[in-house]
């Protein structure tokens, strides 16, 4: 990463800590797996200065923990994903939605489509709330927006539910269970479900009465809803938990030493409830929610997965291009602090700066043979190999005699075709360059479905 790609890095952080008022910033891009910078804004009360071990709490960003251990139980066949969360914890029985609503499964509260209400305000002032008043709150029925499974709905209740039932499947708090199948493994050892016991922490902060002042009371401790968001972590520890799922978006499919297979992961990176359209960073993309993530597809950046947190004296966010090793991270300790923004920005910063790798190659050892015959066809044509090549609707769709006379008329324009290179989209999609004595074209390959893998379509484009 270049000195100007750092300088302007930095003050992206120096301008979102003035413009919005935020105490102290940390934070951290991750390239080729790994924590290449670092940099912060401000200082800790003590004008200690902020480093990568420096620890914030996250707050929200905390779902996509839980989140990975329910897929984890899932994997083990512990329980499937479309179960009713009562089937595992069954004092839960009592919350459903209205009358003639499916019954809430391990899914809906995973994907944001439990229909429960929109709780961050609430939610926010209970993260310590204990077992026995958080079932009299299941008992009596919570309130639904919508019925399970019509839409998004940001439930933090919900990620509750979870951490229950993850309780009830493994004998105990889903707290614990995370820390010993994730935290420890990924040696993410600075991060923690209680206050840090060492000082280097950021202590809470607002903005109230046009200066930033200590947030009081200190913050909640763990609780009955710290599944959806009671974290504490590094820019350090957070790099290696990006990493680990982003890595799964250019691995096979296999369970690596932590415990969650690469499918799993990108599971929990693929869009199970849209959001709609929303905006962030100046630009308005479509948005969905996955596995305690958010998916965000963007015409420049492409797939970018996410998530935030925000509480009283806190501000954070996560964010990678998927398949490309590169991700932002922003930490702040003033109450709701903005770092979605600045991570967003980051990631553009990154981009102009060409330091973005370029996705793994997609293997489509099909789709290169297909190309080269497709390629040597066009140059000779002969019925037998269309044959041999082609799908039954291929001649359907047009005769081999009119696909004959265009390619006749082809070579007649541009001389013989030479493959350049198959730009795969996915294994049986992309596009063909080919070179001519005159120009340069491209040419669309479908491959179908059927055993074989027989073109489907082509399309020559001058």
């Amino acid at each position: 990463m270049t000195p100007d790609c750092l300088d302007a890095l930095q003050q992206l952080s120096d301008d979102t800590a003035r413009e919005h008022h935020v105490a102290s910033i940390s934070w951290g891009v991750v390239i080729g797996g790994e924590l290449t910078a670092h940099g912060a804004t401000g200082t800790l009360d003590d004008d200690r200065a902020i480093d990568e071990h420096t620890v914030y709490r996250i707050a929200s960003m905390t779902k996509s923990f839980t989140a990975a251990a329910v897929l984890a139980l899932r994997d083990e066949g512990v329980w499937q994903l479309d179960d009713p969360v009562a089937a595992h914890a069954p004092e839960l029985a009592a919350v459903c939605g209205p009358a003639g609503s499916p019954p809430i499964t391990l899914r809906h509260l995973l994907s944001m489509a439990s229909g429960l209400a929109t709780d961050d305000a609430w939610a926010d002032r209970h993260l310590d709330i204990g077992a026995d008043e958080i079932d009299r709150i299941y008992a009596a029925g919570p309130v639904f927006a919508r019925r399970p499974g019509t839409g998004f709905e940001y439930s933090n209740l919900g990620y509750g539910m979870l951490g229950r039932a993850v309780q009830r499947a493994t004998g105990v708090r889903v707290q614990e269970h995370i820390t010993e199948r994730f935290l420890r493994p990924l040696a993410m050892s600075r991060t923690t479900w209680v206050r840090p016991p060492h000082d280097d922490w950021a202590r809470p902060h607002r903005w109230r009465d046009d200066r930033i002042v200590r947030d009081e009371p200190d913050p909640l401790g763990d609780g009955e809803i710290a599944p959806m968001g009671g974290l504490w972590t590094t820019v350090a520890d957070l790099a290696r938990w990006v990493a680990w799922l982003d890595e799964a978006n250019s691995l096979p499919d296999q369970t690596d030493a932590v415990g969650l297979s690469s499918a799993s992961r990108r599971e929990m990176q693929s869009i199970h409830t849209y959001i709609g359209a929303t905006a962030i960073a100046g630009r308005t993309t479509p948005a969905g929610y996955g596995f305690g993530l958010n998916v965000r597809d963007d015409p420049t950046l492409g797939t970018v997965v996410a998530h935030a947190g925000g509480l009283p004296g806190y501000g954070s966010n996560m964010r990678w291009l998927a398949g490309h090793g590169v991700g932002a991270i922003a930490l702040g300790n003033t109450t709701y602090a903005p770092m979605s923004e600045l991570t967003m920005r980051m990631l553009d910063v990154v981009h102009v700066h060409g330091a973005v790798p370029a996705s793994v190659e997609v293997a489509a050892p099909l789709l290169d043979d297909a190309a080269r015959r497709l390629v040597a066809l066009l140059n000779s044509w002969d019925d037998g190999d269309a044959a041999a090549l082609f799908a039954d609707n291929v001649a359907l769709d047009e005769p081999f005699d009119r696909r004959a006379a265009a390619a006749s008329k082809l070579i007649a324009q541009h001389g013989p075709l030479q493959l350049v290179g198959v730009r795969p989209d996915v294994a049986t999609r992309g596009t063909l360059d080919v070179r001519g004595a005159d120009a340069t074209l491209t040419i669309s390959l479908e491959l179908g479905p059927v055993a074989g893998a027989a073109v489907q379509a082509y399309e020559v484009k001058d």
